[in-house]
């Protein structure tokens, strides 16, 4: 999630469009923000949305819409941020000891006046009986001049030890990393936090503002004896003025330090540039990523051209180079 004035505008248009327009093509739904999971033999994407939508398929080509998660805003949301819509932003998804915890943002326009919240499900399938949705309330809040960080953008990973960590973040002073308790819906004590990406900040902006510091949505991903840290930079949902990409930067150790294929530092500025857009798309980013049937996968939205800069949902099988850098397919 970037700039949330913006950002809340574009996604607004964006389920209008959908909503007006139907889905004449499977896979031509709008997107913002994926992020998915494989039950049995079919795949669930979540994304940012009234509700959080959902979307499933058995090929990753073709996608049906199912129900939103939330179809009331969770109780404790207009605490958070005043008068909320119950447009949910970048959810993250996760099956852990035989539960989904999914992750998801609550937040204000260009505030860090923001929560990350997890709800839990046993089933993915809106058809099973045992399916319902169970709001744990929130993880972590953040609020304007107390808090140079932002508690949007989830991602939880779990480290070798199955420790799980949450990673999150957007502008402010860069992406952080905080430890869970093995419950998963709360900061494990003694806190411990990192910052895993960082990107200069005019000095002179007061703390309420977001800063120019553009980038946000940390997606850890394990393969190759490291860590792979995900975000995206720049600026998102402005159609065709988006600038949005996607970078990475690695790491032996989950909480860091992340470099890029230079060596420098994410917590510096680095960040080896993975896609961006290109003839065909304005901008592209934040992402997820995963490993399916033995083959790895980039998610991310990117901004047609043909359609004004609609956020199209874009799926790339990703390999790796000689040094272990991934390379889209």
């Amino acid at each position: 999630m970037t700039y949330m004035v913006y950002k809340n505008i574009k996604y607004a248009i964006s389920i209008l469009i959908f909503l007006i327009g139907g889905i004449s093509f499977a896979q031509e739904i709008v997107v913002h923000d994926p992020v998915v999971i494989k039950q049995k033999d079919t795949y669930y994407l979540f994304c940012t949305g009234k509700g959080i939508s959902v979307f499933s398929s058995k090929d990753l080509k073709n996608w049906n819409p199912e129900p939103q998660v939330f179809a009331e805003k969770p109780v404790w949301a207009d605490g958070v941020a005043a008068d909320f819509k119950n447009h949910i932003w970048a959810p993250d998804i996760s099956f852990h000891n035989n539960k989904y915890y999914l992750y998801y943002s609550v937040s204000a326009f260009a505030k860090n006046t923001s929560a990350i919240g997890v709800a839990t499900n046993i089933t993915l399938d809106s058809k099973d009986k045992n399916y319902n949705w169970v709001d744990q309330g929130i993880v972590i809040q953040s609020q304007p001049n107390r808090d140079m960080w932002n508690a949007i953008d989830p991602n939880l990973i779990f480290d070798e030890n199955n420790t799980p960590w949450l990673a999150f973040g957007s502008f402010w002073e860069g992406l952080k990393m905080v430890k869970l308790n093995p419950d998963l819906k709360s900061i494990a004590h003694p806190q411990e936090w990192h910052t895993i990406s960082k990107r200069k900040r005019t000095f002179e902006l007061p703390d309420s503002d977001p800063g120019d510091g553009a980038l946000e949505a940390p997606f850890i991903f394990k393969k190759n004896g490291y860590y792979y840290q995900f975000l995206s930079w720049d600026l998102c949902c402005r159609g065709e003025k988006s600038t949005y990409k996607v970078v990475v930067g690695r790491s032996k150790t989950v909480t860091g330090p992340y470099v890029d294929k230079d060596g420098k530092p994410l917590d510096q500025g680095g960040g080896s540039l993975v896609v961006q857009g290109d003839e065909n798309y304005f901008g592209a980013g934040h992402n997820s990523a995963y490993t399916f049937d033995g083959k790895d996968y980039i998610f991310y939205h990117a901004y047609e051209k043909k359609s004004n800069g609609t956020p199209r949902l874009i799926v790339k099988e990703m390999q790796w180079d000689a040094d272990l850098w991934p390379i889209l397919k």
